[in-house]
């Protein structure tokens, strides 16, 4: 199907599950606009391994706006770690759990891959983007954070794939578009 600006592509010639079709209309450059670098889920050159990240980042995206830090946890390695901006390290699938407690009521945290790598074994890969969280403060204002993101990825023993290394770093107070990849 053809739409104003945008291509998307059919779950069938990508190999997508239907988790990763917002992701990926997200992801598909504006053919209005001045000409973006490459998007890789719409590059026939992109490699299984890319697309499988992708797919992953897709399906973590939507089980954590649905289900919140819960869901957050459930996608960790039992050995994973998360790195959260200001945060200590929390270390562990239990210790992840505990520090992950929001519910998607409170807060909404979303995030887009802008790129991901399969290393050469097949079985460990890495992705990173934009991530936006938002919440309200005690006076019911919204309160919004954004910044990058880089989730390691590795492939357990009985094939699933999981979280091995999630860290963010907010962007800086009136940095704008500071950390965006330019249109051109």
């Amino acid at each position: 199907m053809i739409t104003i600006g945008k291509i998307i592509f059919c779950t069938v010639l990508l190999g997508m599950s239907a988790f990763a079709i917002p992701a990926a209309v997200a992801q598909l450059p504006d053919m209005s606009a001045p000409a973006a670098a490459p998007n890789p889920l719409t590059d026939p050159t992109a490699k299984p391994g890319k697309v499988l990240l992708f797919d992953l980042e897709a399906r973590f995206a939507k089980d954590v706006l649905e289900r919140g830090g819960a869901a957050f946890a459930d996608w960790f390695a039992e050995d994973g770690v998360a790195l959260g901006n200001g945060q200590p390290p929390s270390i562990g699938r239990v210790a992840i759990m505990k520090s992950a407690t929001w519910s998607p009521k409170t807060y909404q945290l979303t995030w887009t891959p802008t790129d991901a790598q399969m290393g050469p074994s097949g079985d460990i890969g890495y992705t990173w983007g934009h991530f936006e969280g938002h919440s309200k403060d005690a006076n019911g204002k919204p309160v919004s954070t954004t910044g990058r993101y880089i989730t390691i990825w590795r492939k357990q023993a009985d094939g699933n794939w999981k979280v091995v290394l999630d860290a963010g770093a907010n962007e800086p107070a009136g940095g704008g578009d500071c950390c965006k990849l330019p249109n051109s």
